[in-house]
């Protein structure tokens, strides 16, 4: 891989504040698998990335309602993420841990890096803290109503619409562990200047694949100036800031979407060390393209502030013309997933019984792809009991498809899991008419799909 270009597939790094559904198996997990398989399958040579966020304040959460050990429970749940990974065929060449030993200090060297050069630069802003229990009012700790759509939002990001959403641009804004009231208050910390990169993203969405509704939102944030966005806050969860940020904790999506910068330079060229500068050169000699994999509710990050990020970190943004293959909501039963009511099919539990090909295959046939979709026990006992046959090596076909269209199928199927177009219903749905009329040339189709060995 050394003297060689590759292309990156960023699989998104799960929170770990709980442990993985079928829902999340639907959505970014196994489509990059698919597409990074695919590729290889092409010849074409791919770094994967995985991960796991352990500083999203909303694990500190989750473990002070439950009244658990913090640690303890992160450990917990990133064991069971690797797990499910593993059961579900999701593979990757290298995984960013941030419970790794020097993680920490690491990052936050990085970012004081950044901050030192101007590219994050220390400027006064106004937060909130909650007037009750003094808690910076950010991501998990605050709630509202975004102010694009009304949508009742946390901080971060707006599952209605998508937008970027906090205690500084919400409206009905209060604390979302007690109830309290905003109270401003000044704080020095660094900032990302998303306005500063305005003409550069510009210029990246013209080229950029990205769906409609994306670009959607996109359209939505230009109408104003784009937000200055903090990249640490004075909290009680995250990365602890050194130099400049002593006192702050690195924002998460900061800390992610810069550790990804770091993990990527790392696995291509091990001997990089810890220069912020180094990270970016290896980028520009090593990197082809760069493919995200993420849910609709994630896409103000991945479309807006991580490309600014990225070009803030020294990469050049003409590597990320492909940018994003993304996903709509996947419902259980017709309703939302949900860790908290217990309203989900987890993914070990559920994967511990079933044939994992069959899961992978059903995940891909129903994936929430250009339009949400809905899972039902019933309706993957009907596939499953469809497929098994399928499946067999003694099956016999059964479909009355001409044999003078099967080639067409399979290259539709192929074609399906390329990086541009990416379709995996599509792709499922060919491989399932191959398999029906017994083409012996759905192997390579059928090995992405079920993760199962040629």
């Amino acid at each position: 891989m050394r003297d060689e270009h590759v292309d990156v597939v960023s699989i998104p790094p799960p929170t770990a504040n709980g442990p993985l559904h079928v829902g999340h198996l639907s959505g970014p997990y196994l489509a990059a698998d698919f597409a990074a398989r695919a590729a290889r399958l092409r010849g074409e040579r791919v770094l994967a990335m995985a991960g796991v966020d352990v500083h999203q304040n909303y694990v500190l959460t989750r473990a002070e309602l439950d009244g658990v050990d913090v640690d303890k429970m992160v450990d917990g749940y990133r064991d069971d993420i690797v797990e499910a990974f593993r059961r579900a065929r999701i593979g990757y060449d290298a995984f960013i841990d941030p419970r790794a030993p020097g993680y920490g200090p690491a990052m936050a060297s990085m970012v004081a890096q950044l901050v030192d050069g101007g590219a994050l630069p220390m400027r006064e802003r106004e937060l909130h803290r909650c007037a009750r229990c003094a808690r910076t009012l950010h991501h998990s700790y605050v709630e509202g109503t975004c102010p694009a759509c009304g949508h009742e939002a946390c901080g971060g990001g707006c599952e209605g619409c998508g937008g970027f959403t906090s205690a500084q641009n919400m409206r009905a804004v209060r604390c979302a562990r007690c109830g309290g009231e905003p109270v401003p208050f000044t704080a020095r910390i660094p900032v990302l200047a998303l306005e500063k990169h305005r003409s550069a993203l510009e210029e990246l969405w013209l080229r950029a694949e990205l769906p409609v509704d994306v670009r959607a939102l996109i359209g939505t944030a230009l109408r104003g100036p784009l937000p200055e966005i903090p990249a640490a806050y004075p909290t009680d969860w995250g990365v602890e800031g050194t130099g400049p940020l002593a006192g702050l904790r690195i924002d998460v999506y900061v800390e992610v979407c810069l550790n990804f910068v770091r993990g990527v330079a790392q696995a291509l060229e091990p001997e990089v060390g810890e220069d912020a500068a180094a990270f970016a050169r290896v980028w520009r000699r090593r990197v082809r393209g760069l493919w995200n994999f993420y849910g609709i509710d994630n896409a103000y990050f991945y479309a807006i502030m991580w490309p600014a990020l990225l070009a803030t970190a020294g990469v050049h943004l003409d590597q990320l013309s492909g940018m994003s293959v993304v996903n709509r909501f996947f419902t259980l039963d017709g309703f939302k997933f949900s860790t908290s009511r217990n309203h989900a099919v987890w993914a070990n539990e559920f994967l511990a019984g079933e044939d994992p090909a069959i899961v992978r295959l059903f995940l891909a046939w129903n994936r929430p792809d250009r339009m949400g979709s809905d899972f039902t026990k019933s309706s993957f006992d009907a596939f499953a009991a469809h497929v098994r046959p399928l499946l067999a090596v003694s099956s016999q076909p059964v479909s009355s498809l001409p044999a003078e269209l099967l080639d067409a199928e399979r290259d539709r199927g192929e074609r399906a899991l390329h990086y541009h177009d990416f379709d995996a219903p599509l792709a499922a749905r060919a491989l399932l008419s191959l398999l029906a009329a017994g083409s012996a040339d759905s192997a390579g189709l059928r090995s992405v799909l079920t993760g199962e060995l040629l």
